[in-house]
């Protein structure tokens, strides 16, 4: 680790945190950028590199943060899109014997800005209390960091899409040889592990985020998926078009920003809530089943439940806090949910909606009438 360098985060409201600078130099001028909280107690590594977290700056909650290092295998895209990190304390040692680095040096490696010795606990309960908002971090002056947090738009009415998808497609072939099934995946900020998760299932084909219905189509695949991705789903469109254009000629399955692009193909609305979910802790319930699963979760706006009325049926809520977590499409053979079912490191509750996706090309491959999702 570099030495320690005195710094502040200061938010939109003029509340200002102490702290360490740590990671990537913020440069000539403050790091900003919208402040959410997570709560997962490991997995900082697969958070950090996610591109859902593209505008944002991550306060962990839990208080240690790096003591099982960094290594290749669990980063979950090409690179780091979030703003910068925020942590009550910095590992100065890790111990894992899959650990290549240590998380200062990964954050210097790619860019990342962060502040340490936070008061993390009063941090998030601000941020629980008045939503998620705007800040900025670095050495300069209060006043400076003060303007800075002031002039951050934070993610509402901004396309961060573009800025993650990939610029150009490419295939990963199926775990099985024999396999014959093809996914097309559009890419709205994909998590590595997703596509790991989908070629279990078949030949996956991923495209740009602006890749039309008529272009996903001319590949013949047996399923399409929707992936995460960052920000607002009202500021990607050309996502939506898509999406309604592919509506009855494939089977669709959607999670997070997916799974609103979703909502908004069939109609319904969305909203942004207060402070979010991120976490690896959050309970959902199967509305069919009843059944309670822990999830994974990262998103800053919901499908609104009163507008599925005729559209779509509501499959999960959170318990937390009423949200819609899972839709199915009236009438199609298409569904999504907010949550992650490929979570990296876990939990694993909600890893079935793959194999629900996986039933659902193999019926409508073979002509057998649609169950729908469940």
């Amino acid at each position: 680790m570099t030495e320690p360098r005195d710094g502040a985060l200061v938010l939109a409201d003029g509340s200002v945190f102490e702290g360490e600078l740590i990671g990537a130099d913020t440069g000539s001028g403050p790091a900003s950028g919208e402040v959410v909280f997570n709560t997962v107690m490991s997995g900082y590594q697969e958070v950090i590199t996610d591109p859902s977290y593209a505008g944002q700056i991550i306060t962990f909650t839990s208080p240690h943060i790096g003591n099982y290092g960094v290594n290749p295998t669990d980063f979950e895209s090409r690179g780091t899109f979030c703003r910068g990190v925020v942590v009550r304390e910095l590992a100065r040692r890790y111990s894992n014997h899959r650990a290549q680095g240590d998380l200062d040096g990964m954050l210097r490696d790619h860019g990342v800005p962060g502040i340490a010795g936070v008061d993390t606990r009063r941090l998030t309960r601000l941020l629980r209390d008045t939503g998620a908002m705007p800040g900025a971090f670095g050495a300069g002056d209060i006043g400076q960091l003060r303007a800075a947090a002031a002039a951050e738009p934070g993610t509402d009415g901004v396309d961060l899409v573009r800025g993650v998808t990939v610029s150009e497609g490419y295939t990963v072939e199926p775990v099985d040889p024999e396999n014959r099934t093809t996914i097309v995946a559009i890419d709205f900020g994909m998590k590595r592990n997703i596509v790991n998760n989908l070629a279990r299932y078949g030949r996956v084909e991923v495209v740009p985020a602006t890749t039309s219905a008529a272009d996903i189509l001319a590949r013949d695949p047996d399923g399409v998926f929707l992936s995460n991705g960052p920000g607002d789903p009202a500021m990607a469109p050309y996502g939506v078009d898509t999406i309604a254009a592919l509506l009855g000629n494939v089977p669709i399955f959607g999670i997070c920003l997916g799974h609103q692009l979703l909502g908004r193909a069939i109609g319904a609305g969305t909203v942004k809530l207060p402070f979010g979910h991120h976490g690896g802790n959050h309970p959902v319930m199967h509305l069919t089943t009843d059944r309670v699963e822990i999830t994974s979760q990262n998103h800053n706006f919901a499908v609104d439940p009163d507008t599925l009325a005729g559209k779509a049926t509501m499959t999960h809520v959170n318990l937390n806090d009423g949200v819609c977590e899972g839709l199915a499409v009236t009438g199609e053979l298409a569904f999504s949910v907010q949550h992650h079912p490929e979570a990296n490191p876990g939990p694993h509750d909600s890893h079935y909606l793959f194999d629900q996706f996986a039933d659902m090309m193999r019926r409508a491959s073979s002509g057998i009438a649609p169950t729908g999702a469940r």
